[in-house]
């Protein structure tokens, strides 16, 4: 067990509290990315049904308005259901209703509303002995959601310290399937120091942006960051009384449930594709100012858009085994767990070919060394299609506002996934 526990990545600014009750239009209006995401239009396509997201956090309230009838209490497996429906912080459950809320009675609206939580409780109070003791640790959490059937696993919380049983059941989680989502974690205006799980192989990086599409200051960057997400100004649920949300939270908290969130609208249309592809889909139609090929240690491969795979009836997710991010994966001597197909699956989706598609993610990280530091620490995240709505999300360049961790405590990082 870890002597420290996690730290989550949510962040907050100076906030006002709406009860959810007399504030429905408020609070769903403050969700500015659901806009410029073009939610209305995605859902008629995909709406995240079929898909389970296992959420590894705080534990997390199910009977919050939002979240009434989306969580699946039941299929926590007995060996790791240790506090998995209570959550005394709050962050949990704020980051299930960012994926699949209803926005019922006021709370907050998901991006993927007809996907399911599967909850679980990762232990985040360092000095709290007795919790500790009976919290699993992340590894046999880990190891008992890839023996279920959620398909994706999200992780918005930070260790300080890499852990070879967790790097272990990483993979063997990568190997039943799932698709594994972390935050890069909110340490970009100190030490800028990565923990984990982001940093293990096999984990989608994923840090934040604000409205005009800026990266935000605060978040941590390097190789482990593969996409950015909305993550300033979005509200969560203020404290663990879950009387009100505050308006103005932000951190790669919160970028992590969305792209786990466009991840399951994704999957939910395709749900022959594997991992690897759905991943391949992220990265591809993700948007960017440089070339794809040339993923930013602060942007990555840019900005998710889930969209831009569900308008398209035909695209092509290239081959089921082939890991888009091989180049950041791979280790020496060793084969890569995402392109062994798995003993229980069915006959996946081949999208029409046997090989990514020419220009794809995967060819271009074979081919990339570090990724680029760029000149300034704010990284451009810019569509290159006239065809965005309300592209000023898309667009970079602003100043970022500073913030106050929840939570506290930097990230220490022993050893990093990816070299910078």
């Amino acid at each position: 067990m870890r002597a420290a526990g996690a730290v989550f990545c949510a962040m907050v600014v100076v906030s006002l509290g709406f009860a959810p009750s007399a504030a429905a239009d408020d609070i769903s209006s403050q969700q500015w990315y659901l806009e410029p995401m073009q939610a209305e239009q995605m859902w008629k396509v995909s709406t995240g049904e079929g898909v389970k997201v296992a959420v590894l956090d705080s534990g997390v309230n199910v009977n919050t308005p939002a979240l009434k009838g989306q969580v699946l209490a039941d299929e926590v497996p007995k060996s790791v259901a240790y506090h998995a429906t209570r959550d005394e912080v709050g962050h949990g459950t704020s980051m299930a209703e960012l994926i699949a809320g209803t926005g019922a009675g006021g709370g907050l609206q998901g991006l993927a509303p007809g996907a399911k939580i599967v909850p679980y409780y990762i232990s985040v109070d360092p000095d709290g002995e007795g919790k500790k003791q009976k919290a699993p640790g992340l590894a046999e959490v880990l190891r008992a959601v890839a023996d279920t059937d959620a398909k994706i696993i999200n992780m918005s919380f930070g260790n300080p310290a890499f852990d070879q049983e967790e790097q272990a059941a990483v993979e063997y989680a990568v190997s039943k399937g799932k698709l594994l989502v972390a935050s890069a974690g909110n340490d970009g205006l100190e030490n800028g120091f990565a923990g984990y799980p982001v940093s293990y192989n096999y984990v989608l990086g994923v840090s934040s942006m604000n409205e005009a599409g800026t990266v935000s200051r605060f978040a941590t960057h390097g190789n482990y960051v593969d996409l950015v997400a909305p993550g300033e100004d979005v509200p969560t649920w203020c404290d663990a009384s879950f009387q009100s949300y505050c308006s103005k939270s932000a951190g790669t908290s919160i970028s992590s449930a969305l792209v786990s969130a466009s991840a399951a609208l994704i999957w939910s249309a395709h749900p022959d594709w594997t991992a690897n592809q759905v991943t391949r889909a992220l990265i591809d139609t993700a948007s960017r100012k440089w070339p794809k090929n040339d993923p930013t240690q602060y942007a990555g491969y840019g900005t998710v858009r889930p969209r831009k795979v569900l308008e398209n009836p035909n695209y092509d997710a290239g081959a089921p085994y082939s890991d888009p991010l091989a180049k950041w994966n791979k280790e020496k001597g060793k084969k890569l767990v995402t392109e062994i197909p798995p003993a229980s699956a069915a006959s996946p989706s081949a999208t029409g070919s046997s090989q990514a598609p020419e220009g794809s993610s995967g060819a271009g990280k074979a081919a990339a060394g570090s990724k680029a530091e760029g000149t300034d620490k704010t990284a451009n995240v810019a569509a290159e299609s006239s065809n965005d709505d309300n592209s000023t999300l898309w667009i970079a360049l602003g100043t970022a506002a500073a913030v106050v961790v929840i939570g506290g405590g930097a990230f220490a990082v022993l050893r990093s996934r990816r070299a910078t």
